[in-house]
């Protein structure tokens, strides 16, 4: 039996908004854990900054390759529940290899098998959400939010720690968030897409189109340069003198800020386009990086970089998730968010870790930053090239 569509004022009764935000906390809480204190964790091992870079880049590569093959699965089978619910348990069973190897060809090939059903979930949930919430899809960020919750109770509460604990107490960590990940995923509702027009084209021409070509760009060119930010940032801090705590607080200081960003999105949309929304946060990522680069020694400037990313992640995200559910309708929903996923998130991310050792350890940390500035001054001028067509494209399928 196909599952049937849900709306938030159907089955009252029923806590869906609970559920999908219990996974959206666990899922965000391992990248709490991951992002900050994992490459921290790689060094204690004793790994050289180009062998970080490259276990870094593992989890983004993976972002690449596996939602595109789950996102064809989902949309073929109209099994989106099951697949979520069968990544996260192989994810789980993956992640326990990290208990057994410290080598790097070890670590490698666990991050690889735990990256790639972990990454199969996030686009699924993404699009179930959107389509759960209907014509309510500006609400999307109280639910999201959760998300930045579960990230700040992991960057704060092991940030701390770490301060008296071993770092190697990161992976049981880890293991709580991928046991509540799989907990959730078991909770969630089925969802299914209402038909639209578009159906019947294959996904390749709605792909193709330029506008999505280039919203599919300039947002490579924003996971691009968030690569070095979230391979290298942690240790440029401790390097430059501040505690582990500290290292938490400012971590979390941007995601507080981003949910913020999430709870206004529905007053931001009467006054921006997603487009707009999309050029203001790459603009902030250019003044972001140059701060990072050229002022981490004076913490009110830090500061100010972390309040940045409510712009250059929350709106960001939100409006370009928002685009791409625009984009792409009824039967190429899930697809459409794995490639997006794919294409930004994990070939721009890969992109960015890869070449950041090697930039770290020939030029430094402040040319590294830098280049990650340039990027995303590259995106602004894609975006504007291309903006009128993009706004127009919008209104037509809204």
């Amino acid at each position: 039996m196909a599952p049937t569509e849900i709306s938030p004022i159907m089955d009252s009764h029923k806590n869906y908004y609970w559920r999908l935000a219990g996974f959206y906390f666990f899922y965000y809480a391992f990248v709490g854990m991951f992002a900050p204190y994992w490459s921290l964790y790689l060094k204690s091992l004793h790994f050289s900054a180009i062998d970080i870079g490259i276990l870094m880049a593992v989890q983004p590569v993976m972002r690449m390759i596996a939602p595109n093959l789950w996102g064809w699965l989902a949309d073929h089978s109209g099994q989106r529940l099951l697949i979520v619910q069968v990544a996260a348990g192989l994810s789980l069973l993956f992640y326990l290899g990290v208990f057994l190897t410290t080598s790097f060809w070890g670590m490698l090939l666990v991050l690889a098998l735990m990256s790639f059903f972990w990454s199969a979930s996030m686009p699924l949930v993404e699009a179930t959400t959107l389509t759960w919430l209907g014509g309510n899809a500006s609400h999307y960020g109280r639910i999201r939010s959760w998300g930045s919750l579960g990230f700040i109770a992991t960057v704060l509460g092991l940030g701390y720690a770490f301060d008296y604990i071993a770092i190697a107490w990161l992976l049981w960590a880890g293991l709580v968030c991928e046991l509540g990940i799989l907990l959730f995923s078991r909770l969630i509702p089925a969802t299914q897409a209402h038909p639209h027009a578009t159906d019947h084209q294959p996904i390749r021409q709605i792909f193709f189109q330029p506008v999505v070509l280039t919203l599919f760009g300039a947002c490579f060119l924003m996971a691009m340069a968030h690569g070095p930010y979230y391979t290298f940032y942690s240790i440029y801090l401790v390097e430059h003198g501040y505690s582990k705590g500290m290292v938490g607080g400012l971590w979390a200081l941007g995601v507080i800020c981003e949910i913020g960003v999430f709870f206004l999105m529905p007053r931001l949309m009467r006054h921006f386009s997603f487009v707009r929304l999309l050029q203001i946060s790459l603009l902030a990522a250019v003044v972001r990086f140059l701060m990072i680069a050229w002022l981490v020694d004076a913490i009110v400037w830090v500061l100010f970089a972390q309040i940045l990313h409510a712009l250059t992640f929350g709106a960001f995200h939100a409006a370009s998730v928002g685009l791409v559910h625009e984009y792409f309708r009824g039967r190429h929903q899930a697809r459409g968010q794995a490639l997006f996923g794919s294409l930004t998130y994990g070939a721009g991310g890969m992109l960015g870790s890869l070449t950041s050792g090697p930039v770290w350890e020939l030029w430094g940390p402040e040319v590294l930053f830098s280049m990650s500035a340039l990027a995303a001054l590259t995106g602004i001028l894609l975006l504007r090239w291309q903006r009128p067509g993009m706004a127009d494209q919008a209104r037509a399928v809204a």
